[in-house]
């Protein structure tokens, strides 16, 4: 007689069947003969008692792949994990070309085999929740890929990291794990005229290579079920929120995800709503950890960064910043001052052991991943932390209804 299973394991199975018939991840079915397999990599400690490791989704669009690798560049560690996202509107040229480009930049990839890219993603718009489905979809396959990350971490091409991976694992490392970094409110204001009650449907959910969205003649009522919230869709999320959103135990996640179906830019809003109307509510911390620069009163998107932003991003302290121009010089003053690093080079950290010169690569070699080497960036960014991890513990700030 088969063993028993219990409702969390039969409904976790088709979700996962699901987001890989979805996406062919290429790193994870490419083969190689035996004379090319890579060599085994060093031991990779995890768990409570070892540095935090992140689990990072990376999208872009069409003709993004070249800034989507160098994102990937600035950002690797073998401690974490990568998923890398091309809209539907990339070509599959572009898509296996990305695929080979970071084969060639990262030689720690065929090791570590912590890399992978989506190869057949769904189409729809920003505006509508098809976005929403490619984050759950990406959660749910990291999830399967990796079940010990710590974080879930969501960018795109139009952002860069403002400090190195041994900044971020260390100040990391004496952070509860099981807190969420979203930037949240209930005063959605104008936003209820807006975007809670006009109704969309995005054509991608049911279109093959349909990118628009229709909107309904009339509206739905604000919901009086649940509290709606709302604010940035980039987010730092728990492995173990994001196994409720996915796996979910309770129907909430399942319950709201139906409602945000049709719910103007519903990743401005979903997990914000989740967490909050959920037991999850005293995890939240009030904060998304990215630089930006608005209006005021605030358009759609935020300033594109230049270098008269970059030392008020470096004072800022925080991890990421957006939105940035591809090719623009800020760009390589990061990775000068802040990365160390050359523009097409990995981000060298404490597990590269290889000697570093112009033309060699310092993170061709490495040796044990599970120390890191803060800078000092390190130190801005804990007092950052410091200073948001007080607000959440007085809960001042999160999920006020």
């Amino acid at each position: 007689m088969a063993p028993a299973t219990s409702p969390a394991e039969k409904f976790l199975v088709p979700l996962v069947l699901i987001s890989f018939i979805s996406s062919i991840l290429y790193f994870t079915t490419s083969s190689y003969s035996s004379s090319s397999l890579p060599a085994s990599p060093p031991l990779l400690l995890r768990g409570p008692s070892h540095p935090p490791s992140f689990a990072y989704f990376l999208s872009g669009h069409r003709s993004d792949s070249a800034r989507l690798l160098r994102l990937l560049l600035a950002l690797y560690h073998p401690r974490n994990r990568y998923l890398l996202y091309l809209s539907a509107d990339a070509s599959e040229k572009e898509r296996v070309g990305l695929v080979e480009a970071v084969k060639r930049a990262l030689p720690a990839v065929m090791t570590f085999g912590n890399v992978d890219v989506v190869g057949r993603p769904s189409a729809g718009t920003p505006i509508g929740s098809s976005g929403l489905a490619g984050t759950l979809g990406a959660a749910a396959a990291m999830l399967r890929l990796d079940p010990e990350w710590d974080w879930f971490i969501t960018l795109s091409a139009d952002d860069y990291p403002l400090l190195t991976q041994d900044d971020l694992i260390h100040v990391f490392s004496s952070v509860p794990r099981h807190l969420n970094f979203i930037d949240h409110t209930s005063d959605i204001g104008w936003k209820e005229q807006q975007r809670v009650q006009p109704i969309i449907v995005d054509a991608g959910i049911y279109l093959a290579g349909r990118n628009m969205h229709f909107q309904a003649s009339e509206k739905r009522a604000t919901p009086d079920a649940f509290k709606f919230f709302t604010g940035s869709p980039w987010v730092i999320l728990s492995r173990q929120f994001i196994e409720y959103c996915t796996v979910g135990y309770e129907n909430l996640p399942r319950t709201l995800l139906l409602y945000f179906t049709n719910v103007i830019l519903s990743q401005e809003g979903y997990f914000h709503s989740v967490i909050c109307n959920s037991d999850y509510r005293n995890t939240t911390v009030n904060n998304d950890l990215r630089y930006t620069v608005w209006d005021d009163p605030p358009k759609m998107e935020p300033h594109f960064l230049g270098s008269t932003d970059f030392n008020a991003m470096v004072e800022s302290g925080v991890p990421f910043a957006r939105k940035f121009k591809e090719h623009d010089a800020v760009l390589d003053l990061i990775d000068r001052r802040i990365l160390g690093k050359w523009r097409t080079k990995v981000t060298p950290g404490a597990w590269c052991t290889g000697t570093g010169r112009w033309w060699r690569d310092p993170c061709s070699q490495w040796g044990n991943v599970n120390i890191v080497r803060p800078g000092t960036q390190a130190e801005r960014f804990q007092k950052i932390m410091d200073r948001v991890l007080e607000d959440w513990k007085s809960g001042a700030n999160s999920c006020q209804q």
